[in-house]
């Protein structure tokens, strides 16, 4: 039998956030049991219970009783598919996780092919491709060929089922919606990204989280994280150059306001105005830069903090003492 227990580790965990499926998760456990018992390796299921108001809670608490491989954590109130992943993450015991939603959309048969190429050691993420017909496929078409635009990620479904790496997480913030990102800032920190098909099949009970409302917010998304992949590290890159481009216009405009006030003897005080301007615009965008840098030596010395308190774990479990 490949399904974990409490006792037996897994390779593999797929996390799974719910948000009032409580008619789907029956039938989501038992097709992820027929499909994951017969691999040569041991597999968990972690259910993350974001908030659910629809009688979830009971419907897992029976599901937990009948399949020792079945892990449940909870949210007390809605937090989001983002902050799901990271506490389905913090519970699971896999090496590889995978994220895969309880709606029924996506067939659980399908796991073992993402999972499959990170087992080989031919990637570090898998991201599914959605197969077949589905609502928004137009949304979904704009904001992937953005995000392949913008990102140079060649992956034809960004915003799909998901397989990756334990580490992988450690690059992803738990920001709302950013879980949507996870494979081009697994991309940009180095990981290998690989794509399957996947059939997407019509939800079968329940509705979608997700209305036409998220389009602007997806997109404004989109804007902060390509920011701060190109420039977080470097935010004077972004600010000092139009800064210093702002202010050379301000001088340019600045010696010709002098030559026409004293050489043609014309004076126009707009041109006053607009060198104050452009030189207190620049000024300002050079603040902004040089507070972008302090922020982003802030945080690499926080990260060297987090490397450093990791390798200390690490060390205290490998001598047995399990301190930290």
């Amino acid at each position: 039998m490949s399904l974990a227990t409490s006792a037996a580790l897994p390779d593999v965990s797929v996390l799974v956030p719910a948000k009032d499926e409580a008619d789907n998760l029956p039938e989501f456990v038992r097709q992820a049991r027929e499909a994951l018992l017969p691999l040569p390796y041991p597999c968990e299921i972690v259910v993350i219970d974001d908030g659910s108001r629809d009688g979830t809670a009971d419907v897992l608490r029976d599901l937990a009783a009948k399949h020792p491989f079945l892990r449940v954590v909870t949210h007390r109130s809605q937090h989001g598919i983002a902050d799901a992943l990271a506490s389905g993450a913090d519970a699971a015991r896999g090496r590889v996780l995978v994220f895969y939603p309880a709606d029924l959309q996506y067939r659980p048969s399908d796991i073992p092919s993402l999972v499959q190429p990170i087992l080989d050691d031919a990637a570090d993420v898998v991201a599914g491709t959605k197969q077949g017909h589905y609502e928004k496929r137009f949304v979904s078409w704009v904001y992937n060929g953005l995000c392949r635009w913008l990102f140079g990620v060649r992956v034809t479904d960004l915003n799909s089922v998901k397989a990756y790496r334990r580490e992988v997480m450690d690059g992803v913030t738990r920001r709302p919606d950013w879980h949507r990102f996870m494979v081009v800032i697994a991309a940009a920190e180095g990981f290998r990204v690989a794509q399957r098909p996947v059939p997407l099949q019509p939800r079968r009970a329940g509705k979608s989280k997700f209305g036409i409302g998220r389009i602007p917010v997806g997109v404004l998304d989109l804007v902060s994280v390509w920011f701060q992949l190109r420039f977080g590290r470097k935010p004077m890159l972004f600010f000092g150059v139009p800064g210093a481009l702002l202010i050379f216009l301000g001088l340019l405009v600045g010696v010709y306001a002098l030559i026409e006030r004293y050489a043609l003897q014309q004076g126009n005080r707009a041109f006053l105005y607009l060198v104050l301007l452009l030189v207190l615009a620049g000024l300002i965008l050079f603040g902004f830069g040089f507070l972008g840098e302090m922020v982003a030596g802030m945080r690499e010395e926080v990260r060297g903090l987090q490397r450093e308190m990791d390798q200390a774990r690490a060390r205290d479990s490998g001598d047995g003492t399990g301190r930290v």
